[in-house]
Formats: C-alpha cells, sequence, structure tokens
C-alpha cells in the first residue's frame, strides 16, 4: 500500500524580478512511497527535492498535482485540517531546529504538549524515546551541550514523539562528519525495521543513499530523471545526472585520458570486467585467469557493496601467452560484461559464448 502518492505534481514561484521568468521548482513528478519503505531522493543543489518534501506535509501548497498520504489529499485540506495530518509525519532538518532554551527532554516533550497528551503517558513516550536514540544520560543536558551527531538523535526523538508512520528527513546528515554520518543512518535503519517508520530521506551524499534506501529516485531541473531499486541504480546509472553521483563512490570505466596514462604503464592486454550480480564472485573470475596460467594485475576501477550487494568495475591487464589469455577473456566473458580498454576511442565488448563483437 502506498503511504504517500505525489501524482503529477509542480510547484511554481512567481518570477524573483520584473520580466523574469517564473521558477519551476517542482516540475510534473509523481512518486509513491510504500509503507514501510525507506525511499531516497537524491539531486544537486536547485534539483528540486527539498522543494518536493516540503510539499508532502503541505509545509508549501503544491500549484498542481495531487498529493495523499495515507489517503488523505493533503492539497485540498485547510490549515486547520493540515495540523492533524502533520502529526502523522515526523521531520529531520540539516540544522537540527532544536529550541536552545530547552533541555533535551523538553524539545522532545515540546510536540507531546502541543498534541496535548497527558504528562504521565508524555513521561513515559520521553523517556522511551530517548533510551531508543541513546541519550537517556543526556535528559537534562541543553542542546549547546551536545555534539552535532547528539543534536540530531535529538531532533529524531522529537520527530519520533507523536508515533509519525512517515518520517521525513531533509539532508539530515549533511552537517555530520562520515563516522556520525553513519551513526545517524544506522539509527533510522532502526527507526525503520524496530518502529515501522516510513522514510523519505533527501539528500546529495550517494553515501547515505547506498546504506539506507530501499529506492532511489533521481531529481533534476524540477523532474525525476530515473528512479528505481537502490541496487540497480547504482550498478547500472542510465542518465548522466546519476551517473556523477555514482562516480562519486566508485571508479567506472577509464575515460580516455585515464586509458592515455594506463597505455604507457601497461603493455599487457587491458580488458574492464563489470560486476552487476552478486552470484558471480571477484574470486571466481580470477580464477579463470589463474588456471590458465595468465598474470593479472588491478590497474583501475573498484567494486562497491549496496546493502550486500556488490558492484563496480575493474581493468585488468593480463599478461600471458595469446592463446590463454584470449580463451581467459572468453571465459570470463560468458560470467560477467567484459569491455577490451581501446588503443583509441572506439571500446570493443566482448560477448559471452557467443564470441560477437558489439
Amino acid at each position: 500500500m502506498a503511504l504517500i502518492e505525489i501524482e503529477g505534481v509542480s510547484k511554481t514561484y512567481p518570477p524573483t524580478r520584473r520580466g523574469g521568468e517564473p521558477v519551476h521548482a517542482v516540475d510534473d513528478v509523481t512518486l509513491h512511497v510504500e509503507a514501510g519503505e525507506i525511499v531516497g531522493v537524491v539531486g544537486y543543489s536547485g534539483a528540486g527535492k527539498s522543494t518536493l518534501v516540503r510539499l508532502v506535509n503541505a509545509l508549501e501548497p503544491a500549484t498542481s498535482g495531487t498529493i495523499r498520504v495515507d489517503g488523505t489529499d493533503v492539497t485540498t485540506l485547510s490549515e486547520r485540517q493540515l495540523q492533524g495530518v502533520r502529526r502523522g509525519i515526523g521531520m529531520i532538518f540539516q540544522q537540527f531546529n532544536l529550541f536552545h532554551s530547552r533541555t533535551v527532554y523538553g524539545n522532545v516533550a515540546y510536540p507531546l504538549a502541543v498534541a496535548g497528551v497527558p504528562q504521565a503517558e508524555r513521561h513515559a513516550r520521553i523517556e522511551r524515546l530517548l533510551d531508543f536514540v541513546g541519550l537517556s544520560e543526556k535528559a537534562h543536558q541543553h542542546p549547546e551541550q551536545l555534539s552535532g551527531g547528539q543534536k540530531q538523535r535529538v531532533a529524531i526523538a522529537r520527530a519520533l514523539a507523536t508515533d509519525p508512520a512517515i518520517l521525513l528527513a531533509d539532508e539530515a546528515t549533511s552537517a555530520l562528519d562520515p563516522e556520525t554520518t553513519a551513526d545517524v543512518v544506522a539509527l533510522l535503519r532502526r527507526v525503520n525495521a524496530e518502529l515501522g517508520v516510513t522514510i523519505l530521506v533527501i539528500t546529495h551524499e550517494m553515501e547515505v543513499v547506498k546504506s539506507l534506501a530501499d529506492r532511489v529516485v533521481v531529481m533534476e531541473r524540477g523532474r525525476v530523471v530515473e528512479a528505481g531499486s537502490t541496487f540497480d541504480v547504482f550498478a547500472q546509472p542510465s542518465h548522466p545526472a546519476t551517473q556523477r553521483f555514482v562516480r562519486t563512490l566508485v571508479d567506472d570505466v577509464p575515460d580516455a585520458r585515464a586509458v592515455a596514462h594506463l597505455r604507457e604503464r601497461h603493455d599487457g592486454r587491458l580488458i574492464t570486467v563489470s560486476f552487476r550480480d552478486e552470484s558471480v564472485s571477484q574470486s571466481r573470475v580470477f580464477a579463470e585467469l589463474v588456471r590458465r596460467d595468465v598474470e593479472f594485475e588491478l590497474v583501475f576501477g573498484g567494486i562497491e557493496d549496496v546493502q550486500g550487494r556488490a558492484f563496480g568495475h575493474l581493468t585488468l591487464e593480463l599478461r600471458g601467452e595469446d592463446a590463454a589469455v584470449e580463451d581467459a577473456v572468453r571465459r570470463i566473458g560468458e560470467l560477467v560484461t567484459v569491455t577490451d580498454v581501446p588503443e583509441a576511442e572506439a571500446r570493443v565488448a566482448v560477448a559471452g559464448s557467443t564470441g560477437e563483437v558489439a
């Protein structure tokens, strides 16, 4: 069941100056988020991803289209009616947005007080949430006494205070160092797995998406340009924007400049082996080379793990008898995709057992 249904949604702002053009922040976006999913929305600055998340909880009205949250079309509701819907949507931000005049306990208590939760129930819920995020001993400290990661944990506890079905995370790890980011990502995975909260993550950090999201949606200039399972999008990105993101995590096949550099240092046969299926391991490919007395050296590329599934490209230099090298390449091509590194611009793809050349 789709918990968030975004259908043909656009958000247009008026021109910023006289005679200027309207700004299409979100342009005809359709996106469904199933209950229990973690979906990552990625894009560079100005892609429209943060505007999209504000449309989901109606912090901004959509210009056109419909947005249903748990079956309710939020685009038709009054501000008073939206208050009830928003209690079912938690939200965390890059800058934490904590009340500095309140303690950790007071920050988590605030949405419960607004919702009119009785004092006894409020106290029990706050204690449970602070224990869940690992901050029970910090309950009476103020935000300025906390690290960035601890502040974000408080923000997560506060967002969960009203038992929301949905958590919106807008660049929630962008202000954190890599180690702290990993801790927050692990906590969000627990929120999803143990509390059953559906999470929509807005980020430009592909490491976060790789570690957290079940599916990924890529936006550029207000539009969705690619979407799919996280593994499929990472392993075989089709849109240039997605390809740029994926290259921040793992080396792609060598470009013309890299090829020229490799040719200066290696005079053996150069091939690129592409892994997109976790059933074929690197060791199995290497064993085929060893079995044929073909020496090999890794000269470019890398393998990335996406939630237990591996993908990536390894460029190898092969040395040995011509017939043995050719036989090894043919056999490897039956297992995975193999590409000869070009002498010039063109690339020659070695097909599997058919022996065809693409």
